[in-house]
Protein backbone atom coordinates (compact mmCIF):
# COMPACT_ATOMS: atom_id res chain seq x y z
CA UNK A 1 0.00 0.00 0.00
CA UNK A 2 1.45 3.09 -0.79
CA UNK A 3 1.47 5.98 2.20
CA UNK A 4 3.35 8.61 0.10
CA UNK A 5 2.35 9.37 -3.29
CA UNK A 6 3.67 12.37 -4.70
CA UNK A 7 3.01 13.85 -8.63
CA UNK A 8 4.58 17.12 -10.00
CA UNK A 9 5.69 18.47 -7.49
CA UNK A 10 7.84 22.03 -8.10
CA UNK A 11 9.18 24.57 -5.45
CA UNK A 12 10.91 27.75 -6.21
CA UNK A 13 12.64 30.16 -4.54
CA UNK A 14 12.61 33.74 -6.49
CA UNK A 15 14.12 32.43 -9.51
CA UNK A 16 15.70 29.73 -7.81
CA UNK A 17 13.89 26.32 -9.14
CA UNK A 18 15.13 24.01 -6.42
CA UNK A 19 12.12 21.10 -6.97
CA UNK A 20 11.20 20.25 -10.44
CA UNK A 21 8.13 18.56 -11.41
CA UNK A 22 9.30 15.44 -8.89
CA UNK A 23 6.96 12.27 -8.68
CA UNK A 24 7.81 9.20 -6.83
CA UNK A 25 5.55 6.86 -4.08
CA UNK A 26 6.68 5.03 -0.72
CA UNK A 27 5.07 1.75 -0.15
CA UNK A 28 4.03 0.83 3.89
CA UNK A 29 7.22 -0.51 5.84
CA UNK A 30 9.11 0.77 3.12
CA UNK A 31 12.62 2.69 3.74
CA UNK A 32 14.01 4.91 1.22
CA UNK A 33 17.20 7.28 1.00
CA UNK A 34 17.51 9.96 -0.72
CA UNK A 35 21.29 10.80 -1.83
CA UNK A 36 22.95 13.26 -4.23
CA UNK A 37 25.15 16.50 -3.64
CA UNK A 38 24.34 19.43 -1.62
CA UNK A 39 22.51 21.98 -3.04
CA UNK A 40 20.24 19.40 -5.01
CA UNK A 41 16.72 19.58 -3.39
CA UNK A 42 16.77 17.00 -0.95
CA UNK A 43 16.03 18.36 2.15
CA UNK A 44 13.65 21.47 0.26
CA UNK A 45 11.84 17.72 -0.91
CA UNK A 46 11.28 16.83 2.79
CA UNK A 47 10.60 19.65 4.08
CA UNK A 48 7.63 20.18 1.33
CA UNK A 49 6.52 17.02 1.86
CA UNK A 50 6.22 17.52 6.14
CA UNK A 51 4.39 20.93 5.55
CA UNK A 52 7.82 22.78 6.42
CA UNK A 53 7.89 24.17 3.13
CA UNK A 54 4.69 25.54 0.73
CA UNK A 55 4.95 24.04 -2.87
CA UNK A 56 4.36 25.99 -6.02
CA UNK A 57 2.93 22.76 -7.79
CA UNK A 58 1.65 19.05 -7.73
CA UNK A 59 -0.19 16.82 -5.16
CA UNK A 60 0.96 14.89 -1.81
CA UNK A 61 -1.05 12.40 -0.20
CA UNK A 62 0.03 11.05 2.96
CA UNK A 63 -1.58 7.55 4.35
CA UNK A 64 -4.80 8.15 2.11
CA UNK A 65 -5.25 11.50 3.13
CA UNK A 66 -4.72 14.56 0.41
CA UNK A 67 -2.18 16.94 1.93
CA UNK A 68 -2.07 19.40 -1.21
CA UNK A 69 -3.86 18.70 -4.84
CA UNK A 70 -2.87 20.43 -7.92
CA UNK A 71 -1.01 22.82 -5.70
CA UNK A 72 -3.74 23.33 -3.76
CA UNK A 73 -3.56 22.87 -0.05
CA UNK A 74 -6.54 20.82 2.08
CA UNK A 75 -8.27 22.86 4.81
CA UNK A 76 -6.57 23.37 7.77
CA UNK A 77 -8.00 21.05 10.44
CA UNK A 78 -7.03 18.45 7.23
CA UNK A 79 -3.46 19.51 7.36
CA UNK A 80 -2.85 19.21 10.91
CA UNK A 81 -4.65 15.87 11.02
CA UNK A 82 -2.11 14.34 7.72
CA UNK A 83 1.03 16.34 9.26
CA UNK A 84 0.69 13.98 12.62
CA UNK A 85 1.01 11.13 10.31
CA UNK A 86 4.49 12.37 9.73
CA UNK A 87 7.63 12.96 12.06
CA UNK A 88 10.50 14.51 10.80
CA UNK A 89 14.16 14.41 12.56
CA UNK A 90 16.49 17.23 11.73
CA UNK A 91 20.28 16.74 11.45
CA UNK A 92 20.64 19.86 14.23
CA UNK A 93 18.63 18.21 16.82
CA UNK A 94 15.96 20.74 17.41
CA UNK A 95 15.43 20.07 21.27
CA UNK A 96 14.25 22.68 23.60
CA UNK A 97 17.40 23.54 25.21
CA UNK A 98 15.24 24.90 28.39
CA UNK A 99 13.48 21.45 28.53
CA UNK A 100 14.31 18.46 30.19
CA UNK A 101 14.44 15.39 28.40
CA UNK A 102 11.84 14.03 29.64
CA UNK A 103 9.52 17.53 28.71
CA UNK A 104 10.65 17.18 25.34
CA UNK A 105 9.28 13.84 24.44
CA UNK A 106 5.74 14.16 26.23
CA UNK A 107 5.09 17.90 25.35
CA UNK A 108 3.80 17.83 21.98
CA UNK A 109 2.00 14.39 22.83
CA UNK A 110 0.20 16.31 25.79
CA UNK A 111 -0.40 19.68 24.20
CA UNK A 112 -0.83 17.93 20.14
CA UNK A 113 -2.39 14.21 21.06
CA UNK A 114 -4.08 15.47 24.04
CA UNK A 115 -2.32 12.65 26.15
CA UNK A 116 -2.34 12.63 30.46
CA UNK A 117 0.92 13.38 31.85
CA UNK A 118 1.07 10.06 32.94
CA UNK A 119 0.47 8.43 29.52
CA UNK A 120 3.07 10.59 27.97
CA UNK A 121 5.61 9.98 30.32
CA UNK A 122 4.97 5.88 29.79
CA UNK A 123 5.44 6.21 26.26
CA UNK A 124 8.63 8.66 26.93
CA UNK A 125 10.03 5.67 29.02
CA UNK A 126 9.50 3.28 26.82
CA UNK A 127 11.38 4.95 23.69
CA UNK A 128 13.86 6.42 26.21
CA UNK A 129 14.50 2.71 26.93
CA UNK A 130 14.86 2.05 23.17
CA UNK A 131 16.89 4.56 22.23
CA UNK A 132 19.33 2.97 25.68
CA UNK A 133 18.46 6.44 27.63
CA UNK A 134 16.68 5.58 30.45
CA UNK A 135 19.25 7.19 32.53
CA UNK A 136 18.83 10.46 31.40
CA UNK A 137 15.13 11.85 31.34
CA UNK A 138 15.78 14.01 33.73
CA UNK A 139 18.72 15.30 32.00
CA UNK A 140 19.16 18.56 29.60
CA UNK A 141 19.94 18.61 26.03
CA UNK A 142 23.58 20.47 26.87
CA UNK A 143 24.21 17.55 29.25
CA UNK A 144 23.98 15.40 26.42
CA UNK A 145 26.35 14.23 23.55
CA UNK A 146 25.60 15.31 20.14
CA UNK A 147 24.54 11.17 19.76
CA UNK A 148 22.31 11.12 22.20
CA UNK A 149 20.58 14.24 21.76
CA UNK A 150 19.86 13.11 18.55
CA UNK A 151 18.44 9.39 19.67
CA UNK A 152 16.38 11.92 21.83
CA UNK A 153 14.85 13.83 18.59
CA UNK A 154 14.32 9.96 16.87
CA UNK A 155 12.07 9.30 20.76
CA UNK A 156 10.53 12.53 20.45
CA UNK A 157 9.32 11.80 16.49
CA UNK A 158 8.29 8.51 17.74
CA UNK A 159 6.49 9.57 20.57
CA UNK A 160 3.57 10.84 18.41
CA UNK A 161 3.03 7.33 16.84
CA UNK A 162 3.54 8.47 12.84
CA UNK A 163 3.17 6.63 10.31
CA UNK A 164 6.36 7.63 8.39
CA UNK A 165 9.37 9.14 9.59
CA UNK A 166 11.35 11.36 7.69
CA UNK A 167 15.40 11.83 8.67
CA UNK A 168 16.95 15.22 6.90
CA UNK A 169 20.65 14.03 7.16
CA UNK A 170 20.50 13.04 10.89
CA UNK A 171 24.39 12.28 10.91
CA UNK A 172 25.86 15.26 9.56
CA UNK A 173 26.54 17.09 13.06
CA UNK A 174 28.18 13.89 14.67
CA UNK A 175 31.66 12.71 14.75
CA UNK A 176 32.10 8.58 12.94
CA UNK A 177 31.74 7.22 16.55
CA UNK A 178 28.21 8.95 17.29
CA UNK A 179 27.50 8.46 13.63
CA UNK A 180 27.36 4.90 14.72
CA UNK A 181 25.00 5.18 17.41
CA UNK A 182 22.37 6.42 15.36
CA UNK A 183 22.48 4.58 12.49
CA UNK A 184 22.26 1.79 14.74
CA UNK A 185 18.71 3.42 15.94
CA UNK A 186 17.37 3.51 12.07
CA UNK A 187 18.93 -0.19 11.50
CA UNK A 188 16.71 -1.17 14.44
CA UNK A 189 13.55 0.48 13.26
CA UNK A 190 13.78 -0.40 9.82
CA UNK A 191 14.07 -4.11 10.71
CA UNK A 192 10.81 -3.24 12.94
CA UNK A 193 9.43 -2.58 9.34
CA UNK A 194 9.01 1.69 10.04
CA UNK A 195 8.26 3.39 6.88
CA UNK A 196 11.37 5.94 6.64
CA UNK A 197 13.02 8.41 3.79
CA UNK A 198 16.44 9.13 5.11
CA UNK A 199 18.20 12.11 3.06
CA UNK A 200 21.76 11.25 3.98
CA UNK A 201 25.65 10.95 2.69
CA UNK A 202 26.09 7.68 4.35
CA UNK A 203 26.47 5.64 1.21
CA UNK A 204 27.18 2.40 2.89
CA UNK A 205 24.40 2.89 5.18
CA UNK A 206 22.29 3.61 2.23
CA UNK A 207 23.09 0.83 0.16
CA UNK A 208 23.00 -1.91 3.33
CA UNK A 209 19.25 -0.28 5.40
CA UNK A 210 17.35 0.83 2.58
CA UNK A 211 14.81 -1.00 0.13
CA UNK A 212 15.35 1.74 -2.77
CA UNK A 213 17.69 4.90 -3.39
CA UNK A 214 16.30 7.69 -5.49
CA UNK A 215 19.48 10.49 -6.36
CA UNK A 216 18.74 14.05 -6.74
CA UNK A 217 20.47 16.38 -8.30
CA UNK A 218 19.70 19.65 -10.01
CA UNK A 219 15.95 19.34 -8.26
CA UNK A 220 15.32 16.51 -10.43
CA UNK A 221 15.89 12.53 -9.71
CA UNK A 222 18.12 11.23 -11.65
CA UNK A 223 18.32 7.62 -11.18
CA UNK A 224 16.23 5.24 -8.93
CA UNK A 225 16.37 1.90 -7.71
CA UNK A 226 16.74 -1.07 -5.67
CA UNK A 227 19.64 0.20 -3.28
CA UNK A 228 22.46 -2.22 -3.84
CA UNK A 229 22.06 -1.61 -7.51
CA UNK A 230 22.07 1.84 -7.46
CA UNK A 231 25.02 2.37 -4.97
CA UNK A 232 27.25 -0.40 -6.34
CA UNK A 233 26.15 -0.34 -9.96
CA UNK A 234 24.60 3.20 -10.72
CA UNK A 235 23.52 3.45 -14.62
CA UNK A 236 24.16 7.22 -15.12
CA UNK A 237 27.09 9.43 -15.35
CA UNK A 238 25.73 11.49 -13.21
CA UNK A 239 24.97 8.75 -10.36
CA UNK A 240 28.81 7.52 -11.32
CA UNK A 241 30.55 10.91 -10.60
CA UNK A 242 28.79 11.46 -7.63
CA UNK A 243 29.30 8.14 -5.78
CA UNK A 244 32.96 7.92 -6.86
CA UNK A 245 33.90 10.66 -4.00
CA UNK A 246 32.84 8.24 -1.43
CA UNK A 247 34.53 4.70 -0.32
CA UNK A 248 32.12 2.10 0.52
CA UNK A 249 33.08 -0.97 2.72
Amino acid sequence: MEIIKVEGLSKSFGNLQVLNSLSFAVEQGEVVAIIGPSGSGKSTLLRAITHLELIDQGSITLAGSVMVQDGVYAPSEVLRRVCLKVGLVFQNFNLFPHFSVMRNITEAQIRVLRRNKQDAEARAMALLAKMGLTDKAASYPCELSGGQQQRVSIARALALDPQVLFFDEPTSALDPELTAEILKVIRTLAAEKMTMVIVTHEMAFARDVADRVLFMDGGSFIESGPAVEVIDHPQQERTKAFLKRFTLI
